[in-house]
């Protein structure tokens, strides 16, 4: 006679006390902290734009996502890419009734079902590095359209992905230009008060951000004037595939990628965020060098008008910044140049002695001398360029001398 298992016994007290431990190890608390990857990584959320973290195995990318679920109230669904086929992202074909007649559906996976009926969620794809090409090409409708099979994800489901740099993933492989077009790429690095302070108990909150309504117009067409005019200036930045197959995994510039980084800056724009919050945004969808080129761009915008600061030299508001004022008095030049005019020369003649008084004297003499040029000969010389002579001669004396000391060393 067979003899009977006896009813599993209730949780050991060894085991009970295994549970509370852990969960006191696990009760932690957050707490607004600035992080500004962690408020890019929000913004681009917020925008609706599918994100990919970048960062070595175990600096907390993961559990960053988890965490930014937790704060947004979202359903948190993982999907480890590497370990599907490309019909789990396409659909699986389903023979019904009569396929002449109604063609062959292709069927979703079950997660994308409970994604669908909650209406909502965070769909994590985690560990996007190693997977194969088939199965990229496969994501490729998931992460741009957000179809799978015959399904549609509704418009609160927000897509974040992770992946490892190539030498420390497990068997990876460099993201197709395709796929890595569709993202905006945030490098993932720790901070280890961060860590520190976390490990201790309280961990950074994400939060979504606050937009100004007031600010939402302005910001739409300060993000259209940056980059609609630095691509009129620089057309070749428009499309630019990289040569190389590791920078081709990576952000570069197309009109997808431009038409996200136009989304990034209304969105950083309206929330008031920081310069560094948009450096990451901008560089991390067009790349680093246009996205450097468009940040120098921003703040060109933000350069007072020649026309304006020659309209009125005496009330001229220059800025303190030595870059910034350097590009003002060029900009002033190079309007004279543009319309030549005896008033304007005297004007620019008379805001170069304001910017002399208020600032660097070396930032005048590249304007001094270039305006210089530029007088016709029916043009008195102003007055005030005798507030300006010491300064130039200054300075071609001291060139002198250098080129003096370049040319005895280098006998």
């Amino acid at each position: 006679m067979p003899t009977s298992t006896p009813p599993a016994a209730a949780t050991t007290p060894q085991l009970a006390a295994a549970d509370a431990l852990m969960a006191l190890l696990r009760d932690t608390t957050t707490e607004p902290r600035p992080d500004p990857q962690l408020e890019a990584l929000t913004l681009a959320v917020a925008a609706d734009l599918p994100v990919l973290l970048w960062g070595e195995p175990g600096i907390g990318k993961t559990a960053a996502l988890t965490q930014l679920a937790t704060s947004l109230d979202l359903p948190l669904t993982t999907v480890i890419a590497s370990v599907h086929e490309p019909s789990d992202f396409s659909g699986l074909p389903i023979v019904g009734d009569d396929p002449a007649e109604q063609g062959v559906p292709m069927a979703p996976p079950d997660w994308a079902v409970r994604l669908v009926r909650a209406g909502r969620g965070l769909l994590f794809l985690d560990e996007l590095s190693t997977a194969p090409p088939a199965v990229q090409a496969a994501l490729l409708r998931l992460v741009l359209e957000r179809r799978i099979g015959a399904l549609q994800l509704p418009p609160g489901v927000r897509i974040v992905a992770a992946a490892n740099p190539r030498s420390s993933a497990a068997d990876g492989w460099e993201l197709s230009p395709p796929l890595a077009n569709r993202f905006v790429h945030l490098q993932w690095a720790h901070d280890h008060e961060v860590v520190v302070r976390g490990l201790a108990g309280t961990w950074p909150r994400a939060t979504l951000p606050e937009l100004d309504p007031g600010k939402l117009p302005e910001a739409v067409d300060f993000a259209r004037r940056a980059v609609c005019g630095l691509l009129s200036a620089r057309p070749t930045l428009v499309h630019r595939l990289p040569t190389t197959e590791a920078r081709r995994g990576g952000p570069w510039p197309s009109p997808r990628s431009w038409d996200m980084t136009l989304n990034l800056i209304a969105f950083a724009t309206a929330a008031g965020s920081s310069r560094d919050v948009l450096s990451l945004l901008v560089r991390g969808t067009v790349g680093d060098g246009p996205g450097l080129e468009l940040l120098a761009s921003l703040d060109r915008m933000d350069l007072p008008d020649p026309e304006d600061l020659l309209a009125d030299p005496a009330a001229a508001d220059l800025p303190e910044r030595g870059d910034f004022r350097q590009a003002a008095l060029d900009g002033v030049v190079a309007a004279v140049r543009t319309r030549p005019d005896k008033g304007r020369w005297d004007a620019a003649w008379a805001l170069l002695v304001r910017a002399l008084e208020t600032g660097a004297p070396d930032l005048v003499v590249v304007p001094a001398t270039t305006l210089a040029t530029l007088r016709q000969e029916d043009w008195d010389v102003p007055a005030a360029i005798e507030h300006l002579a010491g300064v130039v001669s200054l300075s071609r004396r001291a060139d002198r001398a250098a080129g003096r000391v370049a040319a005895k060393a280098g006998r």
